[in-house]
């Protein structure tokens, strides 16, 4: 068995490049109502008028994403390998599955098509089986960047794009 190699540092500046790339690319086209949206806030609490008038798929997604980003965030914080990770581990990747899976069926603002954020939920559906056959195969190294890549950006850049004006999540906060 030969020695798993490093991964090139270059590499890693290009996912960080791609990732601002594609926040960018969703970000700009909005950018002048974003700024004119931005200048009206309020933060009188969250709108829980506007929660009741939510479908269930999205009720779902956000109880989804919620739920997979505190897993993942403990599982990021505590020793892996455990068996406290492992189970932790299938409740993010079921948490994971249903915000991806869900998020297919929410399109009202795109004119009830997909959204290039939507590429997100298809990287996301096809990395997590990917990851999971990595870490059984026991390539630990693929496994953890698999696992760190969809978390970084199926849960954290898609999430931050959720916080964009007149998007729910920015509306139910600060509307």
């Amino acid at each position: 068995m030969t020695p798993a190699r490093a991964q090139p540092k270059w590499m890693s500046w290009i996912g960080w490049g791609l990732t601002i790339g594609i926040l960018a690319a969703a970000i700009v086209p909005f950018g002048p109502q974003i700024v004119a949206r931005v200048s009206r806030v309020s933060f009188d609490g969250p709108d829980w008028a506007l929660w009741a008038r939510l479908s269930w798929v999205i009720k779902l997604h956000i109880f989804a994403a919620l739920s997979a980003l505190l897993i993942g965030t403990a599982i990021l914080l505590q020793r892996k390998g455990s068996r406290l990770h492992k189970t932790l581990g299938w409740g993010w990747v079921l948490a994971m599955a249903a915000t991806a899976v869900s998020s297919l069926w929410i399109t009202e603002l795109n004119g009830n098509v997909w959204s290039f954020v939507h590429l997100l939920s298809g990287w996301t559906i096809i990395a997590l089986p990917m990851a999971i056959f990595a870490i059984r195969g026991r390539k630990v190294e693929a496994h953890r960047r698999a696992m760190t890549g969809i978390f970084v950006g199926g849960l954290i850049v898609a999430g931050s794009l959720s916080f964009i004006p007149g998007r729910f999540m920015f509306e139910f906060f600060f509307g």
